[in-house]
């Protein structure tokens, strides 16, 4: 059990689209991702899903509009609302939800090949 710098951890990997576990709370992932480009509309059925933006900027597209965020926000996107997360010029960004939560979440369209479908890596740190 030792502290885990965030900006360390983000720098550990390179892949966008792919969470990395920083710590578990509970029953709840914290985990660390790099954005950029689109991710695609989703939903889950059973969770609410925290997004903060650590660096960047992002949007996260809603049915009925769409959620502008900067570095220091913090958005829920309550459970069983479509989304569809993007960034255009990158972001760094913490996402809090129930382990074992697929990133691309119950319901989805095809997921692109940039998209990496899964509950989260674990993270290897130097």
């Amino acid at each position: 059990m030792e502290p885990v710098n965030i900006d360390k951890a983000l720098a550990s990997f390179d892949a966008l689209w792919s969470p990395r576990i920083v710590t578990t709370v509970n029953d709840y992932d914290i985990r660390v991702t790099k954005l950029r480009g689109e991710h695609l509309w989703h939903s889950h059925a059973d969770t609410d899903e925290f997004f903060m933006v650590i660096d960047g900027e992002m949007d996260i597209a809603l049915r009925d509009r769409t959620v502008h965020m900067g570095k220091g926000d913090v958005f829920v996107v309550p459970r069983g609302v479509e989304h569809k997360p993007s960034s255009v010029s990158g972001a760094h960004v913490l996402v809090v939800e129930p382990s074992g939560t697929s990133t691309v979440g119950d319901r989805h369209e095809e997921v692109p090949d940039h998209v990496d479908e899964t509950t989260g890596h674990a993270l290897k740190l130097p």
